[in-house]
């Protein structure tokens, strides 16, 4: 590793001593353990946003993990944009997430901004982000491509746009124009909140800009999965055999609608029951929502035990999956061996990285790998250098690395492209 002065020095001093002393409270809302089985020192707190050298690119450790993938198959279905809206692409973020008045929202969206290594105060914010995920997809074999999520804005059941709840805002256009200059290596996944009045036209337009994907995050951005008002956009997704990314279970690390009962898992029955491929973000691994199988105020049970629920039912084989990003954040990784160990899931698991999170220091602790016995020593201190370099391959490594019970995950969940790639004709 590289240690020259970081690229990007993320925060000036002062600032990084104040974000943390928050760091505790900020990131208790990330993941409640954050602070927990790993190092508190400020030196881990940070990203320091080095360049990986190329040695750790070359590393055996570094190469086996790529042995038996094929690269070009290799998309991570979960990588987010970011942007302040000064490339002219229209990227916004609500103001609360830039005052001081809003302490929580300000630390925490500072974190991201650390982790993805950008300095808001050069004015360049959409420009960095891009150059620092380019620079990081290409540490990646050739082939390999990350899909770049765009993000709607909240709508009413009125279908009007509600910008002063919605937490931020990346629009399809501006991830398409990203992913067409950066072809080698991005994709896109448009957003499009299903009760706008122009839902289905969006969807026929994505498609036609290349769009492999639509992504919601439905507690987020006030979308009631189960809602009449969804059937027309899931009837065009149905006819554009269009895949639907949809978050599951509990949200922590964006603010928006705040409507909790959104992401249960089971609300999406509907766009399954109508057709669609649905891969559920992050195998719904966080909280616990209300069984409303058994009526509305049923009892409320583990998120990722409905997930199971769904799938096992026959009817969603092959077009219900699971995303693995975030699971070995500290408030997940306890689900972990729960899907690794289902060996009847290896074809409806897909990777992705949750990019920017894993530049995240404080939510990974890969002592904690290390101590359990999933990784052993040397892949762990070969991740902690990686990971200083570029925290979006460390999370593949990691995953490719791990060895759970005996267990790893299989080729295919990494091979996600299987289940994105388009036709070379899409629909018009």
């Amino acid at each position: 590793m590289s240690r020259a002065t970081p690229r990007h020095p993320p925060f000036s001093a002062a600032r990084r001593h104040w974000l943390a002393a928050m760091a505790g409270g900020t990131l208790a809302c990330l993941a409640p353990r954050a602070m927990a089985m790993g190092e508190t020192h400020q030196a881990r707190l940070f990203n320091p946003c080095l360049k990986l050298d190329a040695a750790l690119r070359k590393h055996p450790l570094t190469l086996a993990a790529f042995d038996g993938v094929n690269a070009s198959d290799v998309w991570d279905c979960h990588a987010h944009l970011l942007g302040f809206g000064e490339s002219g692409g229209g990227a916004w973020v609500t103001p609360k997430m830039k005052s001081v008045f809003h302490l929580r929202m300000y630390a925490q969206f500072n974190f991201y901004l650390n982790a993805s290594c950008v300095d808001p105060g050069k004015g360049n914010v959409d420009g960095e982000y891009v150059e620092r995920m380019r620079a990081l997809a290409d540490d990646f074999p050739t082939g390999a491509k990350a899909m770049l999520m765009a993000f709607d804005r909240v709508h009413k059941e009125d279908r009007t746009p509600d910008q002063a709840g919605s937490a931020f805002y990346i629009p399809n256009a501006y991830a398409a124009k990203v992913a067409r200059a950066h072809a080698d290596r991005f994709e896109w996944t448009a957003s499009i909140h299903p009760y706008r009045e122009d839902a289905a036209d969006e969807v026929a337009k994505a498609v036609r800009d290349g769009a492999v994907a639509v992504k919601w995050l439905p507690s987020a951005m006030g979308i009631d999965p189960a809602s009449p008002l969804c059937d027309k956009f899931y009837d065009e997704m149905a006819r554009h055999d269009l895949p639907l990314i949809s978050h599951g279970g509990e949200e922590k690390a964006v603010e928006g609608a705040k409507q909790h009962a959104n992401g249960n898992v089971l609300k999406l029955r509907r766009p399954l029951e109508r057709g669609l491929r649905v891969i559920v973000a992050h195998c719904a691994s966080l909280g616990t929502d209300t069984d409303i199988d058994q009526g509305p105020d049923g009892p409320q049970v583990e998120c990722f035990a409905l997930f199971e629920r769904l799938m096992a039912e026959p009817a969603f084989e092959g077009r219900l999956f699971g995303d693995i990003s975030a699971l070995p954040q500290k408030n997940r990784m306890h689900v972990l061996p729960r899907v690794a160990g289902r060996r009847e899931w290896e074809g409806r698991l897909v990777n992705g990285s949750d990019y920017p999170l894993p530049g995240v220091f404080p939510l990974f602790a890969v002592d904690e790998f290390m101590t359990r016995g999933w990784i052993t020593a040397d892949v762990g201190e070969h991740l902690k250098r990686v990971r200083a370099g570029n925290p979006m391959l460390f999370d593949f490594l990691l995953k490719r690395h791990l060895k759970i019970d005996g267990r790893t995950f299989a080729r295919a969940v990494f091979e996600t492209a299987r289940v994105f790639r388009r036709p070379a004709k899409a629909i018009a």
